[in-house]
């Protein structure tokens, strides 16, 4: 087969036209996948799917009644268990085993299985105060937040990391006593900043390094006071920054609608966002070799169409997967080692697993624990398992190896990861897939516009904590927080009028493109493939090395 020319293959679901190399049929069959007959956009849809985003709410234990907030659906399809419950002696999930029948088709079977055994309702352990909050590890005093490590005092996150003191943060890493950031790093009081580092006391940079008390600039390296990038005293700094006037809502509107035309028209953007990493396509990739079509990937080697994740090799058509080699087809995959078709799951030499932690050589099963040789959850000796599990291979025909269907997805397409990746999906795809879509309303009138709220923060006092806001765009209802409240009131910050949720996921989105489109270098007038939408008209996109002679 020609490489450069592979033979054209039409998705089953979307009807576009796609291609699949030889490199990836070679790994393919080193997994021991067949090849699949969706293009790559609609296997990571699938993926995604699995991995609910969801809407906080209140709910109660299935098992005791207990209290608790989740993000899984109302009207889940499976019991929920308070997480403390899940994780305890009080249930055995192989009770809830199952006979093979032949008559019947195994997806459906393992359906009627996963709509039995018990889900917990939040992901995560090791947290101290952190009830709002979802798939939060080893963090303390966190709200309304999802996606956290050994994070401490936030509010409003998505996707961060050993940061404390702050609020809004999406992508962020190693952040203190900051608001407003967008994929920024190891800095102290940065606010309403994207893509920067190691920076201190500063406001509305893009893509700065090493900078103390700059704001509105891009593109610097080791300065201090300078605005729209242009050197100050630190006297004449002081005095241009008190004209800002972060303290007024109308204001921190006009000044983020400047930083957009910065962006536009002045930053000058790098090609991509790979470090330390060979041989290989994709984006927001770190000591990488031979990963191709793979983003927001670390420390891996040899894999192929993976969206975030770590510590990989060997793998192929993954999402939201980690630890795993000689694995693919997976979604939200936490580890293991050949371990295929498979959902939220640790497990070797497993397929079609959901929700289970430690198994090995299980196949369709759901929520066990550190067991062997079980189908259906119901256990087998290795004689047994292996000529049963040799029978449903040979009876699901075409559809062994296929991924589990959207039927049995966790919560409802419009509420999973998977529409942060893929905002154009239709409600009719994803129905006649099989798939679920909320049809839920959650605008509410009980409150007062946030439009309403006083202009300036100095205005406003804490009684607005007991003030139920509606956001104008989404028309949730929201609240202030008193910590909330108390850090706009120190950095004289005005008070946010949008949803929280629309908050962390407007700017994600700028964090998830998949699909590159071609440029030319700002500086060399080269061709080159970058992942910037074009409706963001961004003017000044640099190849790698001009990026790296010019800016870095």
């Amino acid at each position: 087969m020609n490489t450069k020319n592979p033979p054209t293959r039409v998705c089953e679901h979307c009807q576009q036209n796609f291609t699949i190399s030889d490199e990836e049929l070679a790994l393919y069959k080193k997994v021991g996948l067949k090849v699949p007959g969706l293009c790559c956009e609609c296997r990571w849809k699938k993926y995604l799917s699995f991995a609910p985003f969801g809407k906080f709410r209140k709910g109660k234990s299935d098992l005791s009644g207990e209290n608790f907030i989740t993000v899984l659906p109302v009207n889940a399809r499976f019991p929920i268990y308070a997480s403390h419950e899940w994780w305890g002696d009080g249930w055995d999930p192989i009770s809830f085993g199952q006979e093979y029948n032949s008559q019947k088709s195994f997806f459906t079977q393992l359906k009627e299985l996963q709509e039995k055994v018990p889900r917990p309702h939040q992901g995560g352990k090791n947290n101290f105060n952190c009830d709002w909050c979802e798939d939060v590890w080893e963090s303390k005093n966190c709200y309304l937040s999802r996606a956290l490590f050994k994070c401490e005092n936030l509010s409003y996150g998505y996707r961060v990391l050993t940061s404390k003191d702050s609020f809004d943060l999406v992508y962020c890493f190693d952040l203190q006593r900051s608001y407003n950031c967008l994929f920024c790093h190891n800095s102290f009081n940065l606010n309403f900043s994207e893509n920067s580092k190691d920076c201190v006391d500063s406001n509305f940079l893009f893509d700065c390094r090493n900078c103390q008390n700059c704001t509105m600039s891009w593109n610097l390296r080791n300065k201090r006071y300078c605005i729209r990038n242009v050197q100050y005293t630190k006297e004449e700094y002081e005095k241009e920054l008190a004209k800002f006037n972060f303290g007024s809502y109308k204001n921190i509107v006009i000044l983020k609608e400047e930083f957009k035309r910065i962006l536009k028209n002045e930053a000058v953007h790098r090609e991509n966002f790979n470090i330390k990493t060979t041989n290989s396509t994709g984006n927001y990739m770190t000591n990488c070799d031979k990963c191709i079509n793979v983003f927001s990937w670390e420390n891996s080697q040899n894999c192929q169409n993976c969206i975030r994740g770590l510590n990989s090799k060997d793998s192929i058509d993954q999402a939201f997967t980690w630890n795993t080699e000689n694995s693919g087809n997976n979604g939200t995959v936490d580890g293991g080692y050949q371990i295929k078709h498979s959902a939220h799951s640790v497990g070797r030499y497993s397929e079609y697993i959901d929700n289970c932690l430690e198994v090995e050589y299980c196949f369709g099963c759901v929520g066990l624990r550190k067991k062997k040789y079980c189908i259906l959850n119901k256990q087998y000796t290795k004689e047994e398992y292996e000529k049963l599990k040799a029978k449903i291979v040979l009876d699901m025909g075409e559809e062994y190896g296929e991924f589990f269907p959207y039927s049995m997805g966790i919560c409802d397409y419009n509420f999973s990861a998977s529409i942060l990746y893929f905002p154009q999906t239709t409600k009719e795809e994803i129905l006649r897939e099989g798939g679920y879509w909320s049809e839920e309303d959650f605008s509410s009138e009980d409150g007062i516009s946030s439009l309403e709220l006083p202009d300036a923060i100095k205005d406003t006092d804490l009684g607005i904590c007991n003030q139920a806001l509606i956001c104008p765009q989404t028309h949730y209802r929201f609240n202030i927080s008193q910590s909330e409240f108390e850090f706009h009131k120190n950095n004289n910050f005005a008070l946010p009028r949008e949803h929280f949720d629309r908050r962390m996921l407007e700017p994600a989105r700028k964090m998830v493109v998949s699909k590159s489109y071609p440029y030319k270098c700002f500086y060399c007038q080269k061709d080159i493939e970058a992942y910037y939408l074009p409706e963001w008209h961004y003017q000044k996109i640099a190849c790698e090395e001009c990026y790296k002679q010019n800016i870095a």
